[in-house]
Order: structure tokens, then sequence, then C-alpha cells
């Protein structure tokens, strides 16, 4: 068995390089955009016997992903995602904004279970991406991706937008993800003028976790794909370049996410 990342939805989640598999990413329609911000669509054919083990830091939201037989939203993981593909498949994949799920999912995210099937969301989100499920699997089947995605986003036309709270959750993500200066909670709640309790409430409310977790986030997909060059940075300065307050610091969180030290990373990164 090897280990690689197949079918993560972005190229800063990727922990190790890309597996023997086509990954087709696609931007939503005008319309679909204020649910999705991209599709991700791989295919994977294997040998037989062989199989690969995918690794991924994920983006601070949910996916809707659909497979030839499981359809579900996968909320955010604290750590490393993975699975192991074997022979040959397919998925589709929805990368939702940030703000969505919550919504759909009709609760706070947070302690929410980390699969959920589409049938138990809401009701007007479950009957609109139940229906679509089906047509999805059969496009799919004949490497039809934009029939797909047509698919889905005639269901999404069925759904009420985004409310008040899911777009500051959106642009509360997009800052943290766009502004490396922003390493504090303290500094993102000023920001949106916004006191602490209510930043704490609506990130976890609507991703999961709060927003030390968020900013976390980011630093290590930055860390991950620095050491990912080939010739990554001493890793005093990527620490004190992405605020940690020292280099043992950032040695610590990026093992206890990742499962190995920075070190032991870039040296592995350079031999595959």
């Amino acid at each position: 068995m090897t280990s690689s990342t197949v079918a993560g939805p972005q190229s800063k989640g990727r922990l190790t390089p890309a597996a023997p598999a086509r990954i087709e990413r696609r931007a939503p329609g005008e319309a679909a955009a204020m649910f999705v911000r991209h599709y991700w669509l791989p295919r994977w054919s294997l040998p037989g016997g062989a199989s690969v083990r995918e690794a991924v830091l994920e983006y601070p939201t949910a996916n809707v992903v659909i497979e030839a037989d499981t359809a579900a939203l996968h909320r955010a993981t604290r750590g490393l995602s993975g699975r192991t593909l074997t022979g040959d498949g397919w998925a589709f994949g929805a990368l939702l904004r940030p703000g969505v799920a919550r919504q759909w999912v009709g609760a706070s995210l947070r302690g929410a279970p980390a699969v959920i099937p589409l049938e138990t969301l809401e009701p007007l989100a479950a009957r609109a991406l139940t229906a679509a499920v089906g047509a999805v699997r059969e496009r799919l089947a004949d490497d039809d991706a934009e029939g797909a995605i047509a698919v889905v986003e005639a269901a999404l036309r069925d759904l009420p937008a985004p409310d008040d709270d899911a777009r500051l959750v959106d642009a509360i993500v997009a800052a943290v993800e766009s502004d490396r200066d922003l390493r504090r909670v303290e500094q993102l709640a000023g920001r949106f003028g916004i006191g602490m309790r209510r930043l704490q409430r609506l990130v976890a409310g609507h991703i999961g976790f709060g927003p030390k977790w968020l900013i976390q986030r980011y630093r290590l997909q930055e860390a991950a794909a620095a050491l990912r060059e080939p010739e990554p940075p001493a890793l005093a300065r990527l620490a004190a370049e992405l605020g940690y307050a020292d280099q043992a610091h950032f040695n610590r969180e990026f093992k206890a996410v990742v499962g190995v030290t920075p070190g032991s990373y870039a040296a592995e990164s350079r031999r595959t």
C-alpha cells in the first residue's frame, strides 16, 4: 500500500504527492456560488491488490460527497482525514462555503457527527440533494462531469440563500485565509468588530471548531506547502513567519495534527 492524497479539495491541504488519479476541479455557476466554493471530481484506477491511502488536511468547511454507494455531508475534522482507495472508482465533491452547512443541518456543527447522511438534513436541503444523487451517479458513470454539476446546481436553486450569519462566517474564514497577519483570535474579533464570545459561537457553530482552530488550520496548510518545496525554508524561519512563538511550538503543533515532525515531513516529501 502507498500513502498519498487523492481527492483533497484544495492544493494546500495536500500532504503528499498526487496519487495515480485524475482530479478535476470546477468552479460553480453564478447562482450556485453562494453555496459552493468549488467542485472536485476524482477518478482512480489501481491494479489488482494495490491500494492508496489518502491524507488530507481539509479546508475548514463541509463537503457534500456523492459516491457509488454513499451520499453524505462531511464536516471538517480536527486532524487529517483519509481513506484507502482500491480498484476503480470515482467521487463527486462539492466544497461548501463555510457558512452553508449549519443551515442545511439545522443545528450547530459543534459536536455533530463527522459524516451526516443527506436524508437527515433539514427537509428542504434533504429533498433537493437526495433527489439529485441518482442522476449524479448516472452522469459520472458515463464520465460526464459537466452533467453531474448541472444536476447539483439545478437542485441548489430550490434552496434559500445563506443567512446573515452564514455570510459573516464566510467572510471571517476568507480573512484568515488571505491575511497571514491574522494570528490571534483577538485580532480576528477586532477585524470584524464583534466580541470574542460571538466570534467563538459563530465559527464553532458553522464549522464545528472555534476560531483558534481555524487560524491553526491555515498556518499548518501554509507550513505543509512550504515544506514540500524543493528547497524548503529553515524551520526556525518558517515558524517565525507563521507566527509561532518558537520552533518547538511549531514542531509540536505540526506533529500533533500531521503525525510527523516538520523536518521528517520535508525529508519524506523530497524522497517522493
